[in-house]
């Protein structure tokens, strides 16, 4: 029998599971308000340590409305970076102090030299010397106070990389290839970015007073888990923290999700059976075994520390039986319904079943991420006879290699001298593109000729995609949402233009089924911008009359698969339809053998695709379901869960 156990027992770092990341940046920010205010009436320094990322912008942007609204004075702060690469200029793109000043230190009436962030310029023979003058300053300033952390993939804090030992002080290391890798958006490719970097030893970090460790996403769930129950290992530096009393780590659902509390609550505690917890332990509970759903017994929810569903819900029969008959429900082949020839008594009914054909519109945050993700489904959807739109809502115009310009420049220009059509304009495209491109520094923005020849490239590649779909080329919808054309990886926020892009072409489409997606753990954070875009374009359309019989679904399939147990909707593929949807993805050619920004995982898309939806296949087989080639899953988006979250 699985013993029941206190997840503060399992946990041996408190972790405070919060709604979002602002919200967990906001009660930081409060802290350290707290302290400095504190500090102040004592007449003392607060010494802070900080770092760099996405994970603490938002602690930085609290701060500074804190600062100017609020009146929160930083002149008694001394703060001290964690790290920073080596080698780095301190006014280069990717420079952290270029981020400290640009997202805090300028913003704030901290005094001139009490900020410190490691100097990336030092001499080499100088470093030993540096780092060791970099510890003192922390000792001299009497200590750090409040340390902030984020964690990377590999369980690095700083860039103190796996193999880092407990006592380590500020030193030069060399970068772990996963942590270049995790990088490769700031660089512009993964050999941009440096080898080496100087970075605060776990020692030093263990000694502030108290540690403050965020993480947010589901792209941190993993480590985050290992870190919180695991054993304390130098692989995993950020073990090394449950042995500080003082540290909390702020996390939101999503990279809470692997924590035993979360994943598997009925072995921590009392739960309420809800109909997806119930399928999710029984699921669980069927994978663990290796029996099929329908073959598992009282003995094995005994076993599996599940009596307190037997004793709610009856036998496991019963409930074997009803957890079997949904996911059976969830396997649809005719995803936007059927028109009224094909019925037949036996089918189950589906949301506005009576309307066909439907108007679809799938949103694709990239150019490729409708193929990749729900290629098999577009291409059901059109052999079906439904209208399928595609909306493309960034130009994806960064994630072209520049020799790809180059060659298409290039073409542009020869096309035109074969046929005497070459113009003093054309020419001047391409002298301007080949010696931009000769003179053009790692990570440096692209000139707009040339941002305007990748977003061509992308958008030829995605024509071709929706049309191995099925999909005419006068159903494409390119938005080029003006958040994302910055011509870097750094985005603006998501601004009323953004959104009112969205509602005029849903207003004009005025669409039966919209597609969204829903894997949100690509490196740049593009997929979660565009989805808030949608949600809060639906904001604004909820009161239209077309709204009322539209209903939305999210995929996934680029960075992650859905769980079995949240399926809602599973569409299979034929072994025809797998080949047609890798033809599909491979006429993304500026993303195939080799993505610029390939994220954590090295395969190539097609391969991620086909291995997911393979492996839902799979489940659904062992858990005692048809068989089938492969299936895209989806989850249907509940209007009870909020429009602008």
């Amino acid at each position: 029998m699985t013993a029941r156990q206190d997840f503060r027992q399992i946990e041996r770092i408190p972790c405070l599971i919060l709604a979002n990341s602002r919200e967990g940046s906001r009660q930081v920010a409060a802290e350290i308000a707290g302290l400095i205010r504190i500090r102040q009436a004592e007449g003392r320094q607060c010494v802070l340590g900080l770092a760099t990322g996405s994970t603490p912008t938002g602690i930085y942007a609290e701060l500074v409305r804190l600062h100017r609204e609020e009146g929160l004075s930083f002149r008694n702060v001394i703060t001290f970076n964690l790290d920073e690469y080596y080698p780095m200029q301190p006014e280069d793109v990717q420079s952290y102090v270029r981020f400290m000043r640009e997202h805090l230190f300028d913003h704030i009436d901290i005094p001139a030299g009490c900020w410190n962030v490691p100097d990336g310029t030092v001499a080499p023979e100088r470093i030993n010397d540096y780092c060791r003058d970099y510890e003192a300053r922390i000792a001299a300033a009497g200590g750090i106070d409040i340390q902030i952390l984020g964690i990377g993939r590999t369980g690095h804090i700083g860039f103190n990389e796996p193999g880092s030992d407990l006592t380590s002080r500020t030193r030069m290391i060399t970068l772990d290839s996963v942590t270049r890798v995790d990088a490769a958006a700031d660089f512009f490719g993964t050999e941009n970015v440096p080898r080496r970097a100087i970075t605060m030893g776990v020692g030093t970090i263990l000694e502030a007073r108290r540690i403050f460790i965020l993480a947010f996403g589901e792209n941190k769930a993993t480590i985050v888990a290992r870190t919180v129950e695991g054993d304390t290992t130098p692989t995993i530096p950020a073990t090394y923290l449950q042995k500080h009393s003082q540290t909390q780590f702020l996390i939101d659902a999503a990279a809470a999700a692997n924590l035993t509390r979360v994943r598997l609550p009925w072995l921590v505690g009392d739960v309420a059976w809800d109909p997806q917890l119930i399928r999710r332990a029984v699921i669980w509970l069927s994978e663990k075994s290796g029996k099929a759903l329908l073959k598992l017994t009282d003995s094995d929810y005994n076993e599996g520390g599940l009596q307190d569903l037997l004793a709610d819900h009856g036998s496991a029969y019963e409930i074997n039986l009803k957890v079997f008959r949904h996911l059976q429900s969830t396997i649809i082949g005719w995803p936007g319904g059927k028109p009224a020839e094909k019925k037949t008594v036996g089918d189950r009914p589906q949301p506005f079943d009576h309307i066909f054909p439907k108007r679809v519109l799938c949103f694709s945050p990239h150019p490729d991420d409708d193929v990749i993700s729900m290629g098999g489904t577009l291409i059901r959807l059109a052999d079906q006879g439904h209208q399928v739109h595609v909306a493309y809502q960034t130009s994806g115009n960064i994630a072209v290699f520049d020799d790809d310009a180059l060659r298409f420049s290039e073409f542009v220009t020869d096309y035109c001298g074969a046929f005497g059509l070459i113009s003093p304009q054309i020419r001047e495209l391409e002298d301007h593109v080949e010696e931009f491109l000769r003179r053009k520094q790692a990570g440096q923005v692209d000139s707009p000729q040339v941002q305007m020849i990748k977003g061509l490239i992308r958008q030829g590649e995605a024509v071709a995609g929706a049309r191995c779909c099925g999909i005419p080329r006068d159903r494409l919808h390119f938005l080029n949402m003006p958040f994302y054309e910055t011509g870097g990886v750094k985005k603006k926020p998501l601004g009323d233009a953004d959104i009112q892009i969205i509602v005029d072409l849903l207003r004009t489409l005025k669409p039966h089924q919209i597609y969204a997606a829903g894997d949100l753990t690509d490196p740049h954070g593009t997929h979660r911008v565009c989805l808030k875009a949608i949600f809060r374009a639906c904001a604004l359309c909820k009161d239209d009359e077309w709204y009322r019989d539209c209903e939305i679904w999210l995929y996934r399939g680029a960075w992650q698969e859905w769980p079995v147990h949240q399926i809602e909707m599973a569409v299979p593929l034929s072994p025809q339809e797998v080949r047609q949807k890798r033809d599909a993805i491979f006429k993304h050619q500026s993303q195939k053998d080799r993505a610029l920004f390939p994220g954590s995982d090295a395969r190539e898309f097609w391969q991620r695709a086909e291995e997911r939806n393979a492996a839902t296949a799979a489940r659904y087989d062992k858990l005692g379901l048809a068989e089938y080639q492969a299936i895209e899953g989806f989850v249907r988006w509940d209007r009870s869960w909020g429009l602008n979250d």
